[in-house]
This record gives structure tokens, C-alpha cells and sequence, in this order.
């Protein structure tokens, strides 16, 4: 260990090596300098063309790097204003292997990311600028763009409510940025249309996303989902729930505490007799895979009758069933439980049993990103979670140095006994550093929190904002000015992310609020020349007072949240503060338990508003802050496996779809899975080894009639002496050709092959949603296979690989029969049919809301704002003009009427 830190301290550390190679290109790029800045505008606009002459001639991206990297540096000087610092250029180079830069807030990461788009885009093969919300999507679309264009090459933005002209435009862009939430459900949007020319993205060549740790650790907890509507189950949900009825408290245990309950091994055993008496179990078995979904609807219904109770947990209101919360005792109208638990509690009260929806498709952040080649990432924290970025997405985190050393003061944390002294403390705090002009920014882990600091702050009389809006745009002005003398802001889960905190004021935004609509003219430059002069007068002083102090209310479960608050102040050499205030009240601290020597010793040695500064109590917070980070991920690499496991069967899937769509006729195709329908069945009625008085003649016959639409004379085939099954193979094939060379002779074979192609993808279609179902109702009881000394994901991977197989049988079959059975008429070709009607969904980690196409989807924070009804513009006037009675005449998830362009839900359906 002491060599380690004695090595570490003569040559550095790893990555210093790194950095430290890395400045050998930035010394060719700045040679480069005086050659580039002498070139006209039109010269330096022609170095794209020579750069893509150069590509196709055969030199690689990293044998042009050096002079692109100086080209994009002197449009910026000359389109911005803003010229690449080395430290930057270092950051450029890094993307462009595909690794992460992890630089400071205020290194401008921003303009970083123009060096590697610029030449990754010079293949043509379009770049993915990939934001945390649509606000960063346009701003940085908009700002940077400027310097893409000036070069030569297109940008295109996606935002919510595009249309698919709209979108594929900007996809085939040159340089396309996006949310990673609208990125993700256009993939799942593009393979369930059933043409390719409806579909908007190509093929995917690289990415840089911006604030990689939000989106590819925070985010990629939940998965994006596509969902629509189900068949009406209402008959099946009855019949379950007649049978749990029947069943009494010795069949089942329960355990309140989770709120779960299981079979006992005799309850099974009746559950399985009533099942098969009711025609509802496949075979004997309960837990044959075939019976998934049947397990999953009886747990359910279980839950149910057992666990969920009348006027506790839900009331019954106009035939409806409506969710009490149980924090606050209120009806919450609209919402509904997932996973048909809602279903099996109407049919439990008689109420009207509602569709629930069904997944359509689904993908995780960590597969959808690991599908480009390469993708680059930059965020100002992500060292702590090197090992997983590393082991999840083969990406190495390169700490870039800043341009300027840091004067930051991190002091350590102040600890006190409750979180009633902890407020009184952070309040007196911020009230001293408000009274000699110190801006301070407040990072507190909810809005709950936020709102309490609040009174505190205004019993003491203290000027604050408070930012846990999800309008990102009004945030960004707010967190802008959050640098001026005595400003006062408090902020929920980094709130504004995107925008620096410039001390004394950040002069881009003041003109924007206090100049916009005046013309330029000598009137507008001497405003702007005035308010710059007072911007420098208050940075003088707010940099006398000690630059922005930043004070953290609790510590966060991650380190990496931690570092992002700190990281706010101290921006390109400025002085700073930042400093933490806990409790035993706080849910970090919990971790050590009430009864644990640490927190007896502190209730016993802290007076009531006493304090402790302690390096150790620092280091033990740490240590905590680690368990949790390494449950977390834990937790998302189990989501991953499981995921794997659907991913392996959505690429087939998605290829087999894609190869359809592409071919200009499918009839061998259809051919083959028929043909391989009739030696399945055969395979199935004649085993080999068998002899044929074993064979399942009379199976076979009914068989073949039903699936292929064919009477064939087995009896007579088998009075012949030798008759083999592969006899019998070829004849039933031979008839099946001359059944469906009959039926297509009349037709067009343009009509053929269209018929064929929308046979062949709603087949597909059907089964893989199907599919989806089953695997999600697998995948809620495999745990329980623990209790056999079993490894769940390794029995979910079993299984699932034989449902797939057995997915694919039935498309094959299906495809058959259908094929055999069709009536063809000489018509003009059937359309393919239209996208279904779908929901999107993506729950975000931090608010447990679905964030999946809000205005500004991807943001920490859950306030909307509803537009005034005087703006309204009904898009559909038979809706009437009064919002209240919207709600029974349009889905949750459907834009709102209004033309707000946000969810209903979020909009004029929000719950009270």
C-alpha cells in the first residue's frame, strides 16, 4: 500500500499517463493554429468537403482528427465567440474513443462535444447528441449549431409531438440531438410499423450523451415501455377469482409485512383440481411454463381477497374501484394498480373489469446504448461508478484536469442530533452568508425538504427561490442568476442542470429577460454595455464575500449526487464553499440503525443545537454511501440480466422483421414454415423409434384438418407395407403445395406478395406480444425458485429459451393456417395495417412519475403547470369547453385537448 502511494506520487496516477499522452495531439492540434486562423470563411467552410474527400480516399477519423479538431475550434472563435481551451481539445479526443470526460461543472462540456460531433459526422453516418431534457435538446441544438452549420453540415433536433416526417428529417441529419427517452421509443415505434419507409431511424453509428451518469446509471434503473391495450379478460378474471373464493386459510401463507402470499403445498394441490375443473390449467401441472400466465392471475386474485381490503386499501364508487392512499387517506381517482392486480380486485367486488394494458415493447438504457458501436459520455461525476460504466458498457472514465486550479473550500459535514437542529442550524447558516452578500445554493434530496426549509427561511425573513417546477426553461434563468450578491437558492435533485452558475450574474439570460423585444440599435448596445458593467461590479463583490457557498441538507445515497452539488461552485478558478449538514434523522443515517454504537453514542454526547465537525463521522458516511451504491448497482445489473435474456430474443425478432419488410417477395419464407408446421406435426404423431399401431393416427387427422385445411387418406396410406413418417411428410407437403397453388393461381402476384407480408408480420406481431406477457408474468414468480436451492436467472433463462422455441412453433403454425384457410379475391393489395393505439411509458427513478413524453421529460422534479383556460384551443370541439368532463371521454396517456403538448395527465386530467 505505501509503495502503491509512493509510485503513485513520482509518476501519477493512471490516468494522469493517460491525460498526460493525450497532450502530444493537443501540441499537432495547436500547430495547426496560425494555418487554420488564416483561412477565409468560404476556406475554412471547404475544409469539411477536403475532410470527406479524405475519408473516402481511405485515412481513418484518427488520421484527420488533429486539423479537424482546429477547424472546429477557430468556427467557434469565430460563430461564438468562444475559443476550445487544450484541457478541452483533451476532452474532444477522449469522446472520440468512445470513453467518458468527466469534467467540472463550468469546463464547458458543451463545447467539448462540437470537437468529436464534427468528426464523427464527417462519415455521414449521423451523430446522436443525447440530452437529459428537450430545453438542453433545442438550447444546445440551437447554440452549437451555429458552428455545424457555419462548417457544412445539417443538425436536426427531436422533441415530443414530432411528426414522422418531422423526425426522420432530423435523424438524417448529420447531427441529431434528442432526449434519451424520445431515442429509445422511436426504436420501439420503428419495429412495430410494417413498412420501412414508415420507419425514422438508420442505423446506428455513434452517440455522445451529455450528463452520462444521469442517464445510463440513474435512468437505466427502469426500463421504457410501449404498451396497449388487452383483450377483454373480464370472463377469466371471474372465473379465478370464483376459484380463490373456494379456497380457505389453510391453502396459503401469508406474510403482511411484504404483503405477500404463496400456496401451501395442499393448497396447491385443491387450486390445481378447481383450475382443471374449470378448463382453465394446461395438462396437471400448475407450474408447467404453459400455465404461467394462469399462476400469475391466481396470485393475483389472491392478493386480492387476502391481502387488499374494502375501505383501507381501495373503495368501491360508481361500479368503479378507486385507490386510497395509504400516507394520506385520499381517493386517488385515475390511478390504478399494474400487473392485473387491479382487474382481480374489480372482480373480487362485481365492479366493471376494466382492459389493463399489455406490453407492446420494451428495451433498457443499458441495451438500447450498447447497440451503437460507440458512444461517448461527459458529466461533471462519474468516477464513483468507473466500475460499472466499465463493466456494463466497456467505457473507461477519464478525469479531465480544469483549466484553471480549483480555490473551492470543501469543509467537512456538521452533524447534529435531530433534523428540527439540523434546519435551525442550515437556516442561521444562510441567513449570515445572505448578510454579507455570499449567494448560497441549497441542494436538498425532495421537495418536502425544500418546502420546509422554506418556512424556516421565512420566519427569519430571507429572500429564496425555489425551483422543483419541471419547466426546465424558467429553472435555467433562475439557476443562471443563482451567482448574485445575496441570492438565496434552493434546489431539488440538481434542479437546472445544463445552465453554469456565473457569479455576478450570467449576462446571455439578463438580456433575454430584460431586453427582449427592444431592436438593435445604439439604444440596445449601451443597455447591454450597462448591464455587463453592473455584472462586473457584483462578480467583484460576490468574489470579496467568497464566491457561491453551496450547502448540501443531508447527504445522498450516492457520492456521485454529492459531488454534482459541490461541483456548482468553484467554476474556472473561482473561490468557493461548500459544506453538508446532517441529522440521525436523515435516511443515509439510517443505514446504522437506531440501535447501533454510533447513534447511541451520539444521542448520548450531543446536547440539544450542539454540532460535530468530525473527519471519521465524514469517512463512516462514506462508507455507508458505498453499501448503498453497491446495492444500487446490484440492483440495476440484475435488471440487465434479466434483460439480456429478452434483448437476445427481441434482435431476432427485430431482424426477422426487418429482413421481412426488406425482401421483395416472402412466399419461401411462408413456404418453409409450412413445411416445417407438417413435419412438426407428423414428428409429433409418429415418434421415431416408433412402430405404426403407436402412431397417433386419429391426433394427426384432426391435426392436419384444423392447422392445414387438408383430409388426407392416412388409413389407406398405412394398409402400405414399409409406410415411413418421412413418407407421409412429403405427401402431406405435396398436397399443401397443390391446396395453395390453387388459391394464388387467380391472383395478382403483386397482391401475393403483399397478402403474404401482413400475414407473416401480424402473425409475428401476435405472438412476440403474447410473448412479452408471458415472460413478465415468468419473471414475478421465478424468484420463488430460490426456495429449491435454485439460481432464479439461471431458471428464467432456461424457461424463457423454451417459451421462445415454443413461441416460434406457433408462428409457424399460425402463419399456416392462416395461409391455408385465406379466401384471396382479385382486389387491389390490402394496405398493411396501422400502428396500434399505444402508451408510452418511463417511470422516473427519483419521483416515481412517468416522465416518458412530458415537456420536459427526464427531470427530477413533479410541479405542472396547467395553461389558463382563456388560451385554450380545443383540438376536438365535440370534447366540449369544460375541462372537468373530458375525463370519461379520453385516455390518461393521450395528449391533452388543450394543445399544451403534454400528457392529459399531467395537464387539464391532473389529480387534485
Amino acid at each position: 500500500m505505501v509503495f502503491a502511494r509512493v509510485a503513485k506520487s513520482i509518476f501519477g496516477s493512471s490516468n494522469d499517463r493517460y491525460v498526460k499522452s493525450l497532450r502530444k495531439i493537443v501540441d499537432r492540434i495547436n500547430a495547426l493554429e496560425p494555418e487554420i486562423s488564416a483561412l477565409d470563411d468560404d476556406a475554412l467552410k471547404h475544409q469539411t468537403i477536403k475532410f470527406r474527400e479524405y475519408l473516402a480516399a481511405g485515412q481513418s477519423l484518427d488520421d484527420i482528427l488533429p486539423e479537424a479538431f482546429a477547424t472546429v475550434r477557430e468556427a467557434a472563435k469565430r460563430v461564438l465567440g468562444q475559443r476550445h481551451y487544450d484541457v478541452q481539445l483533451i476532452g474532444g479526443i477522449v469522446l472520440h474513443r468512445g470513453e467518458i470526460a468527466e469534467m467540472r461543472t463550468g469546463e464547458g462540456k458543451t463545447l467539448v462535444a462540437t470537437l468529436a460531433c464534427y468528426l464523427n459526422a464527417l462519415s455521414g453516418e449521423g451523430v446522436h447528441v443525447v440530452t437529459v431534457n428537450d430545453y438542453l435538446a433545442r438550447r444546445d441544438a440551437d447554440w452549437m449549431g451555429q458552428v455545424y452549420r457555419f462548417l457544412g453540415l445539417t443538425v436536426g433536433v427531436i422533441v415530443p409531438n414530432l411528426d414522422e416526417y418531422a423526425r426522420r428529417e432530423a435523424y438524417n441529419a448529420d447531427i441529431t440531438y434528442a432526449t434519451n427517452n424520445e431515442l429509445g421509443f422511436d426504436y420501439l415505434r420503428d419495429n412495430m410499423k410494417y413498412d420501412r419507409e414508415q420507419m425514422v431511424h438508420r442505423p446506428f453509428s455513434y452517440a455522445i450523451i451529455d450528463e452520462v451518469d444521469s442517464i445510463l446509471i440513474d435512468e437505466a434503473r427502469t426500463p421504457l415501455i410501449i404498451s396497449g391495450p388487452t383483450d377483454d379478460k373480464s370472463e377469466l378474471y371471474i372465473a379465478v377469482d370464483a376459484i380463490v373464493k373456494n379456497l380457505s386459510a389453510e391453502d396459503y401463507e401469508v406474510d403482511e409485512k411484504q404483503r405477500s402470499i404463496i400456496l401451501t403445498e395442499d393448497g396447491t394441490e385443491k387450486a390445481e383440481r378447481l383450475l382443471e375443473d374449470a378448463g382453465l390449467l394446461l395438462g396437471s401441472n400448475l407450474y408447467d411454463y404453459e400455465n404461467t400466465q394462469v399462476v400469475h392471475h391466481l396470485n393475483q386474485a389472491l392478493k386480492a381477497n387476502v391481502i387488499f381490503r374494502r375501505d383501507i386499501d381501495y373503495i368501491v364508487k360508481d361500479d368503479k374501484v378507486v385507490i386510497i392512499d395509504e400516507f394520506t387517506g385520499r381517493m386517488m381517482d385515475g390511478r390504478r394498480w399494474s400487473d392485473g392486480l387491479h382487474q382481480a380486485v374489480e372482480a373480487k367486488e362485481g365492479a366493471h373489469i376494466e382492459p389493463e394494458n399489455q406490453t407492446l415493447a420494451s428495451i433498457t438504457f443499458q441495451n438500447f446504448f450498447r447497440m451503437y458501436p460507440k458512444i461517448g459520455g461527459m458529466t461533471g461525476t462519474a468516477l464513483t461508478e468507473a466500475p460499472e460504466f466499465f463493466d456494463i458498457y466497456k467505457m473507461n472514465v477519464v478525469t479531465i484536469p480544469t483549466n484553471v486550479d480549483v480555490k473551492r473550500i470543501d469543509q467537512d459535514d456538521e452533524f447534529y442530533k435531530n433534523e428540527q437542529d439540523k434546519f435551525a442550524a442550515i437556516t442561521q447558516a444562510i441567513k449570515e452568508a445572505s448578510l454579507r452578500d455570499q449567494p448560497v445554493l441549497v441542494g436538498t434530496v425532495s421537495i418536502e425538504k425544500s418546502e420546509l426549509l422554506s418556512e424556516f427561511l421565512k420566519k427569519e425573513g430571507v429572500d429564496h427561490n425555489v425551483l422543483n417546477a419541471r419547466y426546465h426553461e424558467m429553472e435555467a434563468h433562475i439557476v443562471a442568476q443563482a451567482g448574485r450578491l445575496g441570492a438565496v437558492t434552493i434546489a431539488t435533485n440538481m434542479a437546472g442542470r445544463g445552465t453554469d452558475i456565473q457569479l455576478g450574474g450570467n449576462l446571455e439570460f439578463r438580456m433575454a429577460d430584460e431586453l427582449a423585444g427592444m431592436e438593435d440599435g445604439p439604444e440596445k448596445d449601451q443597455a447591454i454595455a450597462g448591464i455587463k458593467a453592473e455584472i462586473d461590479a457584483e462578480k467583484a463583490r460576490v468574489l470579496e464575500a467568497g464566491g457561491l457557498f453551496v450547502l448540501g441538507t443531508e447527504r445522498h445515497e450516492s457520492r456521485r449526487i454529492d459531488n454534482q452539488l459541490r461541483g456548482r461552485s468553484g467554476r474556472q478558478g473561482d473561490p468557493g464553499l461548500s459544506r453538508f449538514y446532517l441529522s440521525l434523522d436523515d435516511d443515509l443515517l439510517r443505514i446504522f440503525g437506531p440501535q447501533t454504537m454510533f447513534a447511541k453514542m451520539m444521542n448520548k454526547n450531543l446536547e440539544d443545537g450542539e454540532a460535530i465537525v468530525s473527519p471519521w463521522i465524514s469517512k463512516a458516511i462514506e462508507t455507508a454511501q458505498k453499501k448503498v451504491e453497491a446495492r444500487n448497482y446490484d440492483i440495476r445489473k440484475q435488471v440487465v440480466e434479466y434483460d439480456d435474456v429478452m434483448n437476445d430474443q427481441r434482435k431476432v425478432i427485430y431482424e426477422q422483421r426487418a429482413d421481412i419488410m426488406d425482401a421483395d417477395a416472402v412466399d419461401d419464407i411462408v413456404d418453409d414454415m409450412r413445411h416445417e408446421t407438417i413435419n412438426a406435426l407428423v414428428g409429433d404423431a409418429c415418434p421415431p423409434e416408433t412402430y405404426p399401431e403407436q402412431w397417433d393416427i386419429a391426433g394427426l387427422q384432426e391435426r392436419v384438418a384444423s392447422c392445414l385445411n387438408l383430409q388426407p387418406q392416412f388409413s389407406a396410406w398405412l394398409e402400405e407395407d414399409g409406410i415411413e413418417p418421412e413418407t407421409i411428410e412429403e405427401r402431406l407437403r405435396a398436397m399443401s403445395d397443390e391446396l395453395i397453388a390453387a388459391k394464388i393461381a387467380a391472383i395478382d402476384p403483386e397482391m401475393r406478395r403483399s397478402i403474404e407480408k401482413s400475414i407473416l408480420l401480424q402473425t409475428l406481431d401476435h405472438h412476440w406480444k403474447e410473448h412479452l406477457a408471458t415472460l413478465d408474468a415468468l419473471r414475478q414468480v421465478i424468484h420463488l425458485r430460490a426456495y429449491a436451492q435454485k439460481q432464479p436467472i439461471n431458471e428464467y433463462k432456461r424457461e424463457a429459451f423454451a417459451m421462445f422455441e415454443r413461441m416460434l412453433s406457433e408462428i409457424r403454425e399460425g402463419v399456416a393456417r392462416i395461409i391455408s384457410f385465406a379466401q384471396f379475391q382479385m382486389e387491389d393489395p390490402a394496405p398493411l395495417p396501422s400502428m396500434p393505439d399505444i402508451f408510452t411509458t418511463h417511470i422516473d427513478p427519483l419521483t416515481g412519475e412517468d416522465d416518458s413524453s412530458d415537456i420536459d421529460a427526464g427531470s427530477g422534479l413533479v410541479t405542472t403547470r396547467i395553461p389558463p383556460l382563456q388560451h385554450i384551443q380545443l383540438d376536438n370541439p365535440d370534447l366540449g369547453a369544460d375541462p372537468a368532463t373530458w375525463g370519461d371521454n379520453i385516455s390518461r396517456n393521450a395528449p391533452c385537448p388543450c394543445g399544451s403538448g403534454q400528457k392529459f395527465k399531467h395537464c387539464h386530467g391532473k389529480l387534485a
